[in-house]
């Protein structure tokens, strides 16, 4: 969609000339030295075809060798078919080469705000880098180390903690020392927490000093198999006030331990294909988490059909990672970019960007000093870019906010043709690629649906293509990806080379394989990378997973799809995201917040309904800034808590987002009829927002006492 040019019409005409006049001079010879032709064509080409001719399916990516009919792809490299490989793999080819990296912490200052918390700042200084052999060497140690401490091939051992390069290392070496790896949230509360450990039968626990004072010390006699906790962070040296039997290590120690002669010459047992690598624990946000039993063919089979997907991969590449590890798309992408030699450099959420919450004001942010040319994003964080840029326009000079809508528009025609404009780039843009730190080139979308309108933005603005992907932890995050040069928006792209895609009629919903003009119905994605099943559920598994005729499994993921005639698939809805409201209407609950989270006044939005009543309900965090203007112009005072308590700023920002949502071409009945603006923000230390919204049940129902009683069951 296209920014609205507020400017003289004859000045526009004027504009519009001078462009054209330029666009025609320079078309010829731009046109054959930038390949603009080429890259077009294989924007319309057709990605995927059905294998049995069927309207569903199954489809296959058509680009791989021996077309759709051969066999779907397994393998990266040549008997690289363990993680441990990978890693001996990249050591090998790369050994000298930056592996892993870590920003060195300067100085941390308390910073005291007007409401009178406190906020923890950092000044950071430059990367600090493991080579490939470094890595690799530390990892056999602390390998070495865990089995000297009883850890034993094929028992289960867990990590909870941050990202951070320690992290990778401790997953590293329960690879190459075949431990099963149990991965956590950190933001998951401490019975489901308990719940993973016990389920798991753990006796072994990875995580970090903060961790474990503020999230696992509360749960230890929770959790009576455990035996010994390694902390990441090397300071301190002792730890008191634990039960007693519960040994605490530093990871450094454990490394010593692991690197005597004696504890080296013991033989480890390497893993199989088929042996369990990860059981990746889900966040349980409609329930207790379920564990999902991933071997290592299966991440193997995802990481080598994601790889595929991005464009000239290769060592010199560098990767910024930030989101959860124990989150499959992070983790998948940092074990791509390991097997082809690239470097990760470590960062986080609060210190991603020169504006991030943690970095003192005048110090660079991760992005600033590590310039990465790849980077995972979840759509709440483009989002929030998205919507700061944007602000920043409308706060522009009109001369300057002008040229800019004129840049920003002139550019999405041209993408629309295939055409790249470097001067737009070079000249209006420069300033809010840098964000990023100004090289990016590959931008893996992933997680949750990306609005059409933060996707183009991103396209437009950060100058480089975003993937967005499709894919669930039951299938290692790999499904699909759209390829680079498709700038189409609202599509997650065509079936990856290792995974196919069929659609199973959904008769109660109303989606049919035979609809018109395009086949519609719940994804079915089977292939090597369907992973083994829930741990211990055998009753899920029956439901979810099945094995065809030819031995491959499939899963069915509940979400509803479209595949369009080029191969593409695009997300429509999902089954436990449906609610029937009172008069028959299907809303998507998803749908809703994806489009509600554009609005400058929206940091973040949960929707919900209930089939005995005809609307919807919001609990909104608003923007702090937006909101805080917006009462001083209606002559409102007091504090933030008041401020949102207030009822005509319910009203008005309910206006507000009911102008946001027809704009957004969202049905009447998909609009929130009743807003709640929360005070607290929704992050991920303080809970899922699933999490937060039970948190302020008793809140809410005093607030809306008639539409939540229901809700709610009368509890």
């Amino acid at each position: 969609m296209k920014l609205k040019e507020d400017m003289n019409p004859l000045l526009l005409q004027v504009f519009r000339s001078v462009v054209w006049v330029c666009s025609f001079i320079t078309f010829l010879p731009w046109y054959f030295l930038s390949g603009a032709g080429t890259n077009l064509d294989r924007a319309r080409r057709v990605k995927a075809r059905s294998v049995s001719g069927r309207p569903a399916g199954p489809y296959r990516a058509t680009n791989q060798a021996g077309g759709i009919h051969q066999k779907l792809v397994w393998s990266l490299h040549l008997g690289v078919d363990t993680l441990d490989k990978v890693m001996v793999h990249g050591a090998t080819r790369f050994p000298e080469r930056d592996c892993l990296g870590t920003r060195e912490v300067l100085n941390e200052e308390d910073e005291l705000q007007p409401n009178g918390k406190v906020f923890k700042k950092v000044i950071l200084g430059e990367y600090q880098w493991m080579s490939y052999e470094e890595t690799y060497q530390a990892a056999v140690c602390f390998g070495s180390g865990l089995a000297a401490l009883g850890q034993r091939p094929q028992c289960n051992i867990a990590i909870f903690c941050e990202t951070r390069a320690e992290w990778m290392i401790a997953a590293q070496a329960c690879f190459i020392y075949n431990f099963p790896l149990v991965t956590l949230y950190s933001t998951l509360g401490g019975a489901a927490i308990a719940h993973g450990l016990n389920e798991t039968e753990i006796t072994h626990i990875i995580t970090s000093k903060d961790l474990l004072h503020s999230r696992l010390k509360a749960i230890l006699l929770e959790v009576p198999r455990l035996q010994h906790i390694i902390v990441v962070d090397s300071k301190p040296t002792s730890w008191p006030g634990f039960p007693r039997g519960i040994m605490v290590h530093n990871l450094v120690a454990v490394q010593e331990l692991g690197s005597r002669p004696d504890n080296m010459a013991v033989a480890r047992r390497q893993p199989l294909p088929s042996d369990i690598a990860v059981i990746m624990y889900t966040s349980g946000s409609t329930g207790i988490p379920k564990g999902v039993m991933i071997s290592h063919s299966n991440i193997i089979a995802g990481i080598t059909g994601m790889a595929e997907r991005i464009p000239d991969l290769d060592e010199t590449d560098t990767y910024i990672g930030y989101l959860p590890l124990a989150h499959v798309l992070e983790l998948s992408a940092e074990m791509v970019c390991i097997s082809h030699g690239c470097r990760i450099g470590y960062s986080s959420p609060q210190t991603l960007a020169d504006q991030s919450t943690k970095i003192k004001k005048g110090s660079k942010g991760d992005t600033s000093v590590l310039k990465p040319t790849l980077m995972a994003a979840v759509p709440e964080i483009m989002d929030r870019i998205y919507k700061n840029v944007m602000t920043k326009v409308e706060e522009m000079s009109s001369v300057q906010r002008t040229l800019f809508v004129l840049a920003y528009n002139y550019k999405m025609e041209q993408m629309t043709k295939g055409y790249r404009t470097p001067l737009c780039d070079s000249l209006v843009f420069r300033k809010v690629r840098s964000l990023l730190g100004g090289h990016m080139r590959v931008l893996l979308s992933g997680g949750a649906p990306l609005s059409a309108a933060t996707q183009r933005f991103m396209n437009i603005c950060l100058c480089c293509p975003v993937g967005q992907g499709y894919g669930l932890t039951e299938t290692c995050g790999a499904g699909t990806i759209s390829e680079m040069w498709d700038y189409s928006t609202g599509r997650v792209g065509a079936p990856l080379v290792c995974s196919e895609i069929t659609l199973k009629d959904w008769e109660e919903g109303g989606y049919y394989s035979t609809d018109k003009p395009n086949p519609r119905g719940e994804i079915v994605i089977g292939g090597p990378n369907v992973t083994m099943g829930y741990y211990k559920n055998e009753v899920k598994n029956r439901e979810d997973f099945f094995v065809d005729s030819n031995g491959q499994r499939w899963f069915c993921t509940g979400d509803i799809g479209e595949l369009h005639p080029d191969g593409c698939l695009k997300i429509i809805d999902r089954k436990k995201d449906l609610v029937k409201l009172q008069a028959g209407e299907y809303v998507s609950l998803g749908k809703v917040e994806a489009m509600l989270k554009n609005c400058p006044f929206v940091d973040n939005i949960c929707a919900y309904a209930n089939s005995d009543q005809s609307y919807v309900i919001g609990f909104v965090v608003p923007n702090q800034k937006q909101l805080t203007v917006l009462a001083e112009q209606r002559g409102l005072r007091g504090s933030w808590e008041e401020i949102c308590n207030n009822p005509d700023m319910e009203r008005d920002v309910l206006r507000i987002i009911t102008e946001a949502a027809l704009s957004a071409k969202l049905e009447r009945f998909e609009i929130p009829k009743k807003i709640r603006l929360s005070a607290e923000p929704w992050t991920p230390e303080t809970g899922l927002v699933t999490d937060a919204f039970k948190l302020k049940r008793k809140e809410l129902k005093s607030h809306y006492q008639d539409d939540i009683e229901r809700m709610y069951g009368g509890k």
